[in-house]
Order: C-alpha cells, then structure tokens, then sequence
C-alpha cells in the first residue's frame, strides 16, 4: 500500500512534471485552497513576491493582481515548461507584465534584489538540500519581509515539516506563527537577528 501511495502522491521521484499540473491547479482547488485568502494577509500593493516554484502560476497570477502596477513577482522554477505555462496565463490575465519569470540553476534559486515576500508552497520536499535553500531565501528577504512555507499533509509528514521549519530556523528564520492553510501544513517565518 506504500508503494502505491509513494506513486500517487510522486513520492520518490523528485520534481512534479508539468503533465501532472491540472491534477493541483485547477478551478476545483479554488474552492478549498483560494488563493486570495491565503496569500491576501501578506500581499499587497507594490509589493515584490518571490514565488519559489509556482508550478504554472495557481498563486503567481492572483499575486500579480494584489500587487499591482506599482509591484512584481517573480516567479523562480528551474523547469522551463513551468515558467511558459505562466507566462501563457499570465498574458490571458493581463498581467504579464508584473511577471518576472526567473529560470533558476538547481543549486540557486534567486540572487536578485530583496522581496518583501516569499511564497514556498507545496515545493520544498522537492528540494534536496533545505537548509541551503532557505539560506538562499533568507538573503532574498528584506528584514521585515516574510516567508509562507506550505507543504501538503497527504504528502508530508509532521516529522518532515518540522525538520523543514528547523532547516529554517538553522537558517537565519524565526517562526511568527502558524497559518490555517487548507490541506496543508503550514509557518510563516521571518529574518531572525543574527
């Protein structure tokens, strides 16, 4: 049954491929995991958002718009076919133009100029070594900024949860509280005085 388990829910194989896309972004999710509500706290006009990989923009575009003419986001994916299927969407809404699509290396994520906030959902069991990568995230932060990491319950165990929000915690993060994200095990962190 775990096998068939690791399966469904792509345990053991790395990177979600962008073929399995409809089966989490889709109208249907929205019902459960609205967007607005989730990231509407932290968002806000003239705001820049790094959005660490946004899959084909379920959150990039609803950030687009709570940012405004004056914001951007930047959407960071190392998987090319992602960062097309945003820009695709990204124009159908109009808002391409607030959309920076970052192609990143696997060992750097972002080395641009600091974001305000940072939106990690569903991605870093993908990632191979966490407490580097939240250094990365760290030094993408302006010090009042905040980053939501989200990971999914039917996928990640609270022992791995903790040992991701401890990854952070060695990597210059402090936790400010726990979010009520549907589905999903969730912190938001900030810079903590180093």
């Amino acid at each position: 049954m775990s096998k068939l388990a690791d399966m469904i829910f792509f345990r053991k194989h790395g990177l979600c491929p962008r073929r399995l896309c409809f089966t989490f972004d889709n109208g249907l999710r929205r019902l459960v995991q609205d967007p607005d509500r989730i990231i509407g706290p932290y968002v806000g006009q003239g705001d820049t958002v790094l959005d660490v990989g946004p899959g084909i923009g379920y959150f990039t575009i609803p950030a687009a718009k709570r940012v405004g003419a004056g914001g951007r986001v930047i959407a960071a994916d190392i998987q090319e076919t992602m960062l097309r299927g945003i820009a695709t969407r990204a124009g159908r809404a109009g808002v391409r133009d607030r959309i920076v699509l970052h192609l990143s290396a696997p060992d750097e994520i972002y080395a641009g100029e600091p974001v305000d906030f940072i939106l990690a959902f569903w991605m870093v069991h993908e990632v191979p070594e966490t407490e580097r990568f939240f250094r990365q995230l760290r030094a993408a932060l302006k010090p009042a900024g905040r980053l939501l990491l989200a990971e999914p319950k039917l996928h990640v165990s609270r022992s791995q949860f903790a040992g991701e929000t401890a990854a952070a915690q060695k990597a210059g993060f402090k936790l400010l509280e726990k979010p009520s994200v549907p589905l999903s095990r969730a912190a938001l962190l900030g810079r903590s005085q180093r």
